[in-house]
């Protein structure tokens, strides 16, 4: 991933509303959810929750797709996996992370090693 895309979503979740939006839209799976419903969930007005889901669709964070006369919105999995990838990738040591792709359930597994040990419990 280019530091620039990177830089887009990282501003487009730096909001609270936005970055709760995209929580609850990460928990719905891939069927997403009504943009109605996301305000209701977020006690946030229609229209105030329609620009920040703009926003993050904008950075590709999520995408919209029509159902009759709702708009649903789904997280794009494959744009976060591809941050928390650059994530560790470009922030951890190798020696800490490992990224690999499951063949099975076709998912990216990251396992982090000790890489983010409290200063208190490193060994000095």
């Amino acid at each position: 991933m280019e530091i620039q895309k990177a830089i887009i979503m990282f501003d487009a979740l730096s909001q609270e509303t936005r970055l709760r939006a995209f929580r609850l839209l990460v928990q719905a799976g891939p069927d997403g959810m009504a943009a109605g419903l996301i305000s209701e969930r977020l006690a946030t007005p229609h229209n105030t929750m329609s620009f920040h889901l703009s926003h993050l669709s904008n950075a590709g964070i999520i995408s919209s797709r029509k159902k009759g006369r709702s708009v649903i919105y789904s997280a794009n999995f494959d744009a976060t996996r591809d941050l928390i990838a650059f994530m560790v990738e470009d922030c951890c040591s190798t020696e800490f992370v490992s990224i690999r792709e499951d063949g099975v359930n076709g998912c990216s597994i990251i396992e982090l090693a000790n890489c983010c040990e409290p200063a208190t419990n490193a060994k000095a």
